[in-house]
């Protein structure tokens, strides 16, 4: 895909993101409602969803894909270094990525994006792709964007995170 077309892409997703947050705070819903979004979208995605931080470690939510990881800690695997660092995290070839927690064996590229609000960490964003280098520069300003949306329109009101955020 041209970057102009990927670009483009995303654009309407962010745009049909925005309208299935319209009107609707809950959590559950809207992380529902984005990974089933972005594994429509992104069609290559063998997993595409959210873990949450529990104030401990990070806890599968809710996701489009096959069985997964259920706890991760805290700087381990792509999703725990994500959220530790707090910062978006590609990796192109999981199979070499010595960080990698394996869930599962279709999985070739990762992109994790961590989910802040204020200083509260939320969660991540985790997209899994069947193709080795799949996600690039494009893909990570695009899906920051649209954690950012998603973050900034839902009430984090859940006493998982032990505070309102």
């Amino acid at each position: 895909m041209e970057n102009s077309d990927k670009q483009a892409h995303y654009e309407l997703l962010l745009l049909q993101l925005e309208a299935l947050l319209e009107g609707e705070t809950n959590p559950l819903s809207n992380l529902s409602n984005a990974s089933a979004l972005l594994k429509q979208a992104l069609p290559r995605s063998v997993f595409a969803g959210f873990y949450l931080f529990d104030g401990k470690e990070l806890v599968l939510g809710p996701f489009q894909g096959g069985v997964s990881c259920v706890h991760i800690p805290l700087g381990k695997g792509v999703c725990g270094e994500s959220a530790l660092k707090r910062e978006t995290l590609v990796v192109d070839d999981v199979t070499i990525h010595p960080n990698y927690i394996a869930c599962d064996a279709a999985a070739m590229s990762e992109i994790v994006v961590p989910m802040v609000k204020g200083d509260t960490l939320l969660g991540v964003l985790d997209l899994d792709s069947n193709l080795k280098g799949d996600y690039d520069a494009i893909d990570r300003d695009y899906l920051e964007r649209f954690v950012t949306l998603l973050v900034e329109k839902t009430v984090w009101d859940f006493n998982m995170f032990g505070e309102k955020v």
